[in-house]
């Protein structure tokens, strides 16, 4: 009752952002809610200085609320169909992901970009955008500041190539199998995706939709490594640098076995959409709502201040993302 008496209130502030972002997602899904309550969040703080009677609530949501959403994920992941349908585009992923990662690391090293947003922006690129991040974030103990720089950088790179994808895979003369793996592999967030896709079957008359949506579904899979390995990294690194044993219990992120969980529950009893899609809806809704918690966390004028590195160091990601998806198209026969 206690928790409950410290955290309603501010859990019902970031519900209340959450549902006018959540529909402006629906409008523009491009933009998509979670970017919407973010931004909504951190114009919000900008006036409110003092929220001391809903910070413990807006520090719930952010925090658990975000790695509940990550578990609900799971339960839209079939992984026999995923797998079935998504070993196709594998090697396509891995050289994606990996690529990705290199990248942010030669920049963090070069620029000086601090670790944690270079772990978020490398991860995010490679892998599924917010859900990405909201995966790794409590994994490397990032703070809200720096989920918020992260998130702010991968929707710019998002909507670009929501934008201009279709029209370039037309100049490049790709086939629909090889748009549906390009935007599968090359664009970050699953809305922007979709859209993408959408535009391409607009254009072509073509049904790439659900190719692209499944190679995505596969990358998405991904964050199960990826954040196991930061774990134990994370590990390695504060125990030599303290000296002591560092209890991997309290870095291990439970939370994505349980996302394994789900999704093994999903493709046993194959569990059909009118069972999961409500599951997934209730899990994006749930993202929504801890990025109105982040935003409401966050400085806007310091962030504004700090973003060209890791604008910059998205951008890289981004173009060598595009350029390795096409050429591994292009090695494996498939454009």
């Amino acid at each position: 009752m206690e928790f409950i008496k410290k955290s309603w209130k501010g859990f019902l502030l970031c519900l209340c952002i959450a549902i006018p972002a959540w529909f402006l997602g629906q409008l523009l899904p491009v933009i998509g809610g979670p970017v919407f309550a973010i931004l909504a969040g951190m114009v919000i703080t900008l006036f409110w200085k003092n929220k001391d009677n809903v910070q413990p609530g807006i520090t719930f949501t952010s925090k658990k609320i975000l790695q509940y959403a990550v578990i609900l994920l799971g339960f839209g992941m079939n992984l026999t169909d995923i797998l079935m349908k998504g070993k196709q585009s594998l090697p396509i992923i891995i050289s994606t992901i990996s690529t990705s990662l290199i990248i942010a690391f030669i920049l963090h090293k070069v620029m000086r970009v601090p670790s944690k947003i270079s772990t978020l922006v490398g991860v995010g690129s490679s892998i599924c955008g917010g859900s990405a991040i909201a995966a790794t974030a409590p994994v490397i103990d990032a703070d809200d500041e720096e989920i918020a720089q992260s998130i702010s950088v991968i929707f710019l790179f998002n909507v670009i190539a929501a934008l201009i994808f279709p029209a370039l895979g037309s100049l490049l003369g790709l086939s629909n199998e090889g748009f549906g793996l390009f935007a599968g592999t090359a664009i970050n967030d699953t809305s922007s995706v979709t859209a993408a896709a959408a535009a391409w079957d607009g254009m072509h008359g073509s049904n790439t939709l659900d190719a692209a949506t499944i190679v995505k579904l596969t990358r998405t899979l991904a964050i199960i490594p990826i954040t196991l390995v930061l774990a134990f990294v994370r590990t390695k690194k504060e125990k030599s640098s303290s000296g002591t044993k560092v209890d991997f219990k309290k870095i291990f992120p439970f939370f994505i076995l349980f996302f394994v969980l789900a999704s093994v529950i999903t493709t046993v009893f194959n569990l059909p959409a009118v069972v999961t899609s409500p599951i997934k809806e209730l899990s994006k809704f749930l993202i929504v709502m801890a990025m109105a918690a982040i935003g409401l966390n966050t400085n806007i004028v310091k962030l504004v201040k700090t973003g060209g590195k890791p604008i910059f160091m998205g951008l890289c990601c981004w173009i060598g993302i595009a350029a390795v998806s096409l050429g591994m198209q292009h090695v494996l026969g498939i454009w």
